[in-house]
């Protein structure tokens, strides 16, 4: 889940927000203008509005620091993060490595729940100092505040991975039996039963009558669901991968091309007939860039005959690249998670060769077909 929008950085950590965050700050807004006028048929239209906007936005800074408490104790153990985004479902603290002890997984879990329970309880606390009764719209905002984190450490905590409570069931299950990968398809299984209990017991809220809300319910299951899918092919990828070594995988024998070549020549005479994907250009006698398709199809037809591929492709020095000893599934994840379908393999400075996505899943099928003939 990346930021579309960037708000800053706190900690060093960059936070931003996803489109769907507006769906959500809205439908918040609207429920707690509701709310409030239901209960405080004296305030007027500009108050009620005001503490909706105010009381959504400290919520919305209540669950930003929820997900800076993930990612405080990420980092304090050397596993960067490297984005926080708030979404329609709340939060998610992208830290790019996986906890290297069972310890710090739970920690790294449990922090979050604990920092929405302390700012629940603390709520609730200020708006019994504060009295003024209970048309008091301070009063009010702190109480729903109070709850609504209250509820949300609950909610979080229940042990459906990757929620943090699954998090926190995989970590016991980790320290355990002191395998990780064992640990996490466990808690994955656990998961998809909680989430298809949401999917079941939303249907049956909604034709219950419950309307929207059942169908949130319902919602909020399908989205766990996909997530503890999504977890569960990241463990079984890592599984297949483990060991695995960029070098085993990567393509040594990319083809050079001149940088001077213009695209309607590289098209007719490289690309068609080789049916290659990944050239690499060169300048001088050194390697300058790579050039695949994607970079090709950008360029309208008719220019492909005055522009080279110097003009097109992208500079060596401005891509990301891998080591040869790296492991295969850190370089599938950095693919993925920056949409790049090809990586330079340097080493020393030099390029040793490329790694493809189409290699990669190569491999994976191999593996696969091995394993099933098992």
């Amino acid at each position: 889940m990346r930021s579309q929008i960037k708000l800053g950085r706190l900690f060093g950590i960059p936070i931003g927000l996803h489109y769907s965050w507006f769906l959500i700050a809205l439908l918040i807004v609207f429920s707690l203008s509701s709310q409030f006028r239901a209960s405080n048929a004296g305030w007027g239209d500009g108050l009620i509005l005001a503490l909706s906007l105010g009381t959504a936005v400290l919520f919305f800074f209540s669950l930003l620091l929820h997900e800076l408490a993930h990612s405080l104790v990420a980092t304090s153990n050397g596993l960067p993060v490297r984005e926080i985004t708030l979404f329609a479902l709340g939060g998610v603290s992208q830290i790019e490595k996986n906890p290297a002890s069972a310890k710090v997984e739970f920690w790294m879990a449990f922090v979050g729940p604990l920092t929405s329970a302390v700012i629940g309880a603390l709520c609730l606390m200020a708006a019994r100092v504060i009295g003024g009764g209970a048309s008091d719209p301070g009063r009010a905002m702190l109480f729903w505040l109070g709850y609504i984190n209250l509820a949300l450490a609950g909610f979080n905590l229940i042990p459906g991975y990757p929620l943090d409570g699954g998090r926190v069931l995989r970590a016991i299950i980790w320290w355990k039996t002191g395998d990780a990968d064992r640990s996490t398809r466990a808690a994955a299984k656990v998961g998809q039963v909680i989430a298809f209990l949401f999917i079941a017991f939303g249907i049956v809220r909604f034709f219950g009558g419950a309307g929207i809300g059942g169908l949130w319910i319902a919602f909020i299951g399908w989205f766990l669901l996909q997530a503890t899918r999504d977890s569960y092919v990241q463990v079984s990828l890592a599984s297949a991968l483990k060991g695995v070594r960029v070098a085993d995988v990567m393509s040594r024998d990319c083809p050079a091309v001149d940088g001077w070549l213009n695209l309607q020549n590289f098209v007719e005479q490289e690309l068609l007939r080789s049916g290659r994907r990944c050239f690499i250009v060169v300048e001088k006698g050194e390697v300058a860039g790579l050039v695949t398709p994607h970079e090709i199809k950008r360029i309208d037809r008719a220019k492909w005959a005055l522009t080279t591929l110097r003009d097109v492709m992208r500079p060596l020095e401005e891509m990301r690249s891998v080591s040869p000893a790296g492991s295969l599934f850190s370089a599938l994840e950095l693919m993925i998670r920056d949409d790049l379908n090809q990586l330079p393999v340097v080493s020393n400075g030099h390029l040793e060769g490329v790694l493809s996505r189409a290699q990669v899943l190569n491999y994976l099928q191999t593996h696969a077909e091995l394993q099933a003939a098992k």
